[in-house]
């Protein structure tokens, strides 16, 4: 069983089985094969929600989906204070599987619309305890969309890769990119690959204006961190360190030719909000050839030859 403060929420028969107590008419499953997109709301939305409401929205994607969830609206009572982790007031959870067992992402309450939440695989749950009541606290309402892309925009997607996304000078000579599901929360356990083509002589600008990764130098295993990657090459190279943490916005870094790749990884420990960054391919400055003129060299030495010839005969009249 998992529990929130004193209040026993979920009681876990199996994986992702979750029953709720008695008398919850609106709990909901969606799935991708019902429909792509849709939307979820709190009980009697735009309206009051009843007091005592306890609701679950289970998602079921297909395939490589992941879910993504935005919320439109959030008003949920808060009574005098908020207290941390939302603890027993009215609140809405989002939980997702991490092998085979049931993580909590974060909990959401007050008046703040919460960021988007999306899932690290196929299933995602969300809960909403409704424990009060008040004509001025509407509920919430929400979109969902099962999707392919982890809402990532722009650049082709690579299906080789259950996260890739390659972009082309050809295409676009300037552009952005950023983490899984930002400004939210990125997903636990996911690799992100952007690929950078660029044309004879350019190479990649990448310049970060937001970059929010959990984790501690030197960003790897032993310090339990997600990182961001840099290559020249499809491998590993190590002329770049791996950067996580919070950055200030303006972290730069530049290609040495025409390809450059960029691999987000996250662990199943915790998430932060990602990056976002912008790209362009630039003109590498090229040298003019140097050229001589054919016998150029010939004519040097002619001349250098001439001029002795030209001394001798002086120095001969004026000794004779």
């Amino acid at each position: 069983s998992l529990r929130v403060g004193s209040t026993l929420i979920l009681a876990l028969s199996s994986v992702f089985a979750v029953d709720f107590p008695k008398g919850s008419s609106c709990d909901v499953k969606l799935t991708s094969e019902a429909s792509v997109n849709g939307s979820i709301t709190s009980p009697g939305f735009p309206g009051p929600y009843p007091p005592k409401s306890t609701c679950q929205y289970e998602f079921l994607a297909a395939g490589r989906q992941r879910v993504q969830l935005i919320f439109t609206d959030f008003s949920l009572y808060i009574g005098n204070q908020l207290p941390k982790d939302c603890e027993g007031i009215d609140s809405v959870i989002a939980y997702v599987i991490l092998d085979e067992r049931v993580e909590k992402i974060d909990s959401y309450c007050g008046v703040n619309v919460p960021r988007p939440i999306m899932s690290n695989g196929p299933r995602l749950l969300i809960t909403f305890q409704g424990i009060h009541s008040s004509r001025h606290a509407r509920g919430f309402r929400a979109k969902y969309h099962f999707t392919n892309s982890f809402g990532i925009t722009g650049g082709e997607q690579v299906e080789d890769y259950p996260c890739g996304f390659r972009y082309r000078a050809k295409v676009a000579r300037s552009g952005s990119f950023m983490s899984p599901n930002y400004p939210g929360l990125y997903p636990r356990e996911t690799e992100c690959h952007y690929f950078f083509h660029g044309e004879a002589h350019h190479k990649v600008q990448i310049v970060f204006h937001y970059f929010d990764v959990e984790g501690v130098s030197p960003c790897d295993a032993t310090s339990a961190s997600d990182y961001v990657e840099f290559s020249n090459f499809m491998g590993l190279d190590r002329k770049y360190t791996r950067q996580c943490g919070q950055i200030v916005s303006g972290l730069a870094v530049a290609s040495e030719k025409k390809f450059f790749r960029v691999t987000f990884r996250s662990n199943d420990r915790l998430d932060a909000t990602g990056f976002n960054a912008t790209y362009e391919f630039i003109e590498q400055p090229t040298s003019p050839p140097t050229t001589s003129k054919p016998n150029a060299g010939r004519r040097q030495d002619a001349s250098y030859f001439g001029s002795w010839l030209a001394i001798c005969l002086v120095m001969f009249v004026q000794c004779s």
